[in-house]
């Protein structure tokens, strides 16, 4: 089993920044991918970028250039950085990790709610 934490979501203004963490716990070592993905209301929930174990990363075209995804391994968290955002970027953003073998993201955290005003 794995378990997910997220923190770093809030309200922030057009244009500015945040970081989201979600810090993995339990057998990590059995993780092969984390993601980061959102769901706006009304809205289904999407991908917006993925970070595999050996350090390939995806990104959803809509934040390409603006959102960086990264894992520290020491600490077994993984990072999104937020630059540029939009209010279309408003959503509850969801860690999610992949076991080996998996093609589901099966482990998911809480999730933690990203609000950027006009």
């Amino acid at each position: 089993q794995v378990q997910l934490v997220e923190s770093g979501g809030g309200l922030v203004q057009a244009g500015g920044s945040l970081r989201l963490s979600c810090a993995a716990s339990g057998s990590t070592f059995s993780i092969a991918a984390m993601g980061w993905y959102r769901q706006a209301p009304g809205k289904e929930r999407e991908l917006v970028a993925i970070i595999k174990s050996v350090g390939s990363t995806r990104y959803a075209d809509s934040v390409k250039g603006r959102f960086t995804i990264s894992r520290d391994n020491a600490k077994n968290t993984v990072y999104l950085q937020m630059n540029s955002l939009k209010s279309e970027d408003t959503a509850v953003y969801y860690c999610a990790a992949r076991s080996t073998g998996r093609d589901i993201y099966d482990y998911w955290g809480q999730g933690t709610q990203v609000t950027v005003s006009s």
